[in-house]
């Protein structure tokens, strides 16, 4: 490469990366949210929170490597645990660790020349990974076109919007690596392939699969890029052989990518990551059916946003400017492949391998939504790289320009080729570039002051052994910041590690813990108007865990009886409930000291409950998990609504379809008068019946700009007097309030 060639494609590749880099530093200022607002959502740095909770697990897991050089908070028996997450249990550690290698790492070299709080590290590294996929985009398209689609591919990359709004400053999570190496995993191979010297074939197939390695210590993901090179190739030199093709280049490629990617991964990341990578898809596929993988327990993965079909528009609108260009370049470059002539002088150094390994990823991310939104990001590469070509294409075919009679200027000036080129480039990097900013207001970090403050305060506050319930979304922020633990977060019931626990001695119930039993739990004792039984819930989940209902289907072996045993016995005392597993169920006396054990323990563990006027849309989750159907197998059906109200004149009107006349108190939903309406304001609470006929109640939180509509047989359930309410008749009491967020504390 001449000195010139090299001065353009530094420069081409610094102009990608800053594009990425500037725009990303631009979101931190949340365009979204009002100037008197934003201190809301900034923390002691003048920095916003963190937008993803997985953000500060991957936080508390590299401070925990810097503290102690690994990423659990112990060891037992050699193995790493985490005793912050699913207390009190805790579980193995099992997370892919290059995130947290790569934090510390940094943290460790910044912290030679100034003093920088990790928080800040971990907040800015997105920034910095984001845009590095758009320089490996750059690479690999430049063999295969002029530097203006190259440069186009590697726009495209840094700006697609979800990678966008997932690598920002203040997304410290996986999502950060999931576009950069499948594409240099990909370019390495390809290289491979399409090289002439076995030599070569063989070193550029070991690079492959040295970074497939690194992606499998960067994503639990991993598996599915390395299926789609695998199959693909498989099916190519299948292909190849019918038609007495050469395809010894492939398989040698093949058969090294293979077997050092097994190879590296079996020794370094542990022989449970290959079996990782066949039961993972089986394991996804289960995620996605109806009865999940713990029934009779409820399938509660089918509430995670993420793992919801997306829609076309959702598609289209997280791809990008992409999925339409991308499509037409599949086209474009088989228009030309098909004609030797067009192919000599458009595409020169591209083969049916890459397009039509190309054209394979994009139909497997495509089968891949089937499993869920976020795998809207396996089409990103693909699409990226085609629309990059596209771009090129265009070029080159404008240089017709240079011959055309009808456009002399151009045969004169023949620098008015490359100002048209440059145009070319320029509507399409403005255009994604604008579509990404246009966006800017759809990121609001998920903690504020409110609920960080409160986490300062349990941590200030309370006793090393407490537990805190809260929803499972922000059990990451409570475990990072208020370093306690809780009895579930984000990870939920560690799906990603049940293909393994027949493998590892170290999860000792198998798939019966951690299992979806938890959340189920926890949403009955929220979702439950019985307040007794609420406190024996949450008792005997912070205590001893899931071990009652484990211990009970071992002497029942029918867990939805386990479950009626449970709900007759955790809401009343000791000898009572002896009495009940005695008499009613038949139960000797040692089963039932046994399963007493775990309900009624003699010393019961401290636990907080956390609730947030923010979330009031979790209820949706909690009746439908919390009245779960054992016997049908069926979710809780019930009415509930939340909506944000405005005033204007005499008249409330409120997003979920609640109106009222303030003048005359007359307040319906949908047109229909409700059976009571709870009004809450500064801490008052007033109830007034309304229609007895009615099948549903009316809260209006007056100081929150809020209204639920809810079953009114759930009216006195946990949940509207906790969450909703804020009330203080319970057998809970309020120990701390800040705000949208009130710590509860059993009385």
């Amino acid at each position: 490469m001449s000195k010139k060639k090299l001065a353009i494609t530094i420069t081409i590749i610094s102009i990608i990366f800053l594009v990425g880099f500037i725009l990303r530093v631009e979101s931190t200022h949340l365009y979204g949210i009002s100037s008197d607002e934003k201190a809301y959502y900034q923390d002691q740095n003048g920095l916003p929170y963190m937008y993803e909770p997985d953000s500060y697990y991957n936080y508390r897991l590299t401070k925990n490597y810097l503290e102690h050089g690994y990423m659990g908070d112990v060891k037992v028996n050699g193995t790493e645990w985490d005793f912050h997450s699913y207390a009190p249990s805790g579980v193995p550690m099992d997370y892919p660790p290059l995130i947290v290698y790569l934090a510390a790492l940094i943290y460790k070299f910044i912290n030679l020349f100034a003093s920088v709080p990790l928080l800040v590290v971990c907040f800015w590294l997105p920034a910095f990974m984001g845009p590095l996929a758009g320089v490996v985009a750059y690479l690999f398209v430049k063999k295969y076109t002029n530097n203006y689609g190259a440069a186009a591919a590697g726009i495209l990359a840094v700006t697609a919007p979800l990678y966008f709004f997932r690598t920002v400053p203040g997304w410290f999570d996986t999502d950060m690596f999931n576009v950069f190496f499948p594409i240099l995993v990909t370019w390495l191979f390809v290289e491979a392939v399409t090289l002439k010297k076995i030599k070569n074939q063989i070193v550029l197939a070991i690079s492959a699969a040295f970074a497939m390695f690194l992606f499998a210590l960067a994503w639990n993901g991993w598996q599915y890029q390395f299926y789609i090179l695998v199959l693909f190739t498989s099916l190519y030199i299948l292909w190849g052989k019918i038609r007495g093709m050469n395809v010894k280049n492939c398989f040698y490629v093949l058969l090294t990518f293979f077997a050092v990617t097994t190879l590296l991964v079996g020794v370094f990341a542990g022989f449970l990551d290959l079996i990782n990578l066949f039961e993972s898809p089986v394991t996804l596929i289960g995620m996605k059916s109806g009865q999940g993988l713990w029934a009779p327990w409820p399938n509660v993965y089918v509430s995670v946003s993420e793992l919801g079909k997306p829609s076309f528009y959702e598609v289209v609108s997280q791809v990008g400017m992409t999925f339409f260009m991308s499509i037409l370049g599949f086209l474009w470059m088989l228009r030309i492949l098909m004609n030797k002539k067009f192919k000599k002088q458009y595409l020169s150094k591209m083969s049916n391998f890459i397009y039509l390994l190309l054209l394979f990823w994009t139909l497997m991310g495509a089968i891949a939504l089937q499993q869920g939104y976020r795998f809207i990001m396996l089409l990103i590469p693909p699409m990226v790289l085609s629309s990059g070509i596209l771009v090129g294409i265009i070029v080159e075919y404008s240089k017709i320009l240079k011959k055309s009679e009808r456009f002399p200027i151009f045969k004169d000036k023949t620098y008015l080729f490359h100002v048209l080129a440059l145009l070319i480039l320029f509507v399409v990097s403005i255009t994604s570039v604008v579509l990404v900013f246009n966006n800017f207001d759809v990121l609001t970090p998920v903690p504020n002051d409110d609920m960080w403050d409160s986490a300062v305060w349990i941590n200030n506050n309370t006793s090393n052994d407490t537990i805190i319930i809260s929803n499972w979304g922000y059990g990451h922020v409570f475990t990072a910041i208020a370093d306690r633990p809780v009895s579930f977060d984000g990870r939920t019931a560690y799906i990603e590690t049940l293909p393994l626990r027949q493998f590892d001695s170290s999860y000792k119930f198998g798939s019966e813990s951690p299992s979806t039993s938890r959340e189920c739990w926890i949403d009955h004792a929220f979702a439950t108007d019985n307040q007794t039984l609420s406190v024996g819930i949450f008792r005997m989940i912070t205590t001893s865990g899931d071990m009652a209902y484990i211990t009970l289907d071992k002497y029942t072996k029918n867990t939805t009886q386990s479950v009626e045993i449970l709900n007759s016995i955790l809401g009343v005392n000791e000898e009572t409930a002896r009495s009940i597993l005695i008499n009613n169920y038949s139960l000797n006396e040692k089963q039932a000291d046994d399963i007493l054990q775990y309900t009624h323990p003699i010393h019961p563990r401290p636990f907080v409950i956390v609730t947030s006027l923010t979330d009031l849309n979790r209820g949706v989750a909690i009746f439908k998990f919390g009245n779960w159907n054992f016997n049908e197998a069926k979710e809780g059906n019930c009415i509930y609504s939340t909506g944000n109200f405005l005033i204007k004149g005499n008249t409330l009107n409120s997003d979920n379809g609640v109106a009222m006349n303030l003048k005359t108190g007359d307040v319906k939903w949908n047109g229909k008068h409700p059976y009571s309406l709870i009004s809450v304001e500064n801490g008052t609470l007033k109830k007034q019946k309304i229609d007895k006929s009615s099948e549903f109640s009316i809260a209006v939180l007056w100081n929150r700009n809020r209204t639920v509509v809810i079953d009114k047989t759930l009216e006195n359930s946990m949940f509207m007097k906790l969450w909703v309410e804020n009330s203080n008749e319970t057998i809970f009491k309020p120990i701390y309030r800040k705000g949208a967020v009130t710590v509860w504390q059993y009385k």
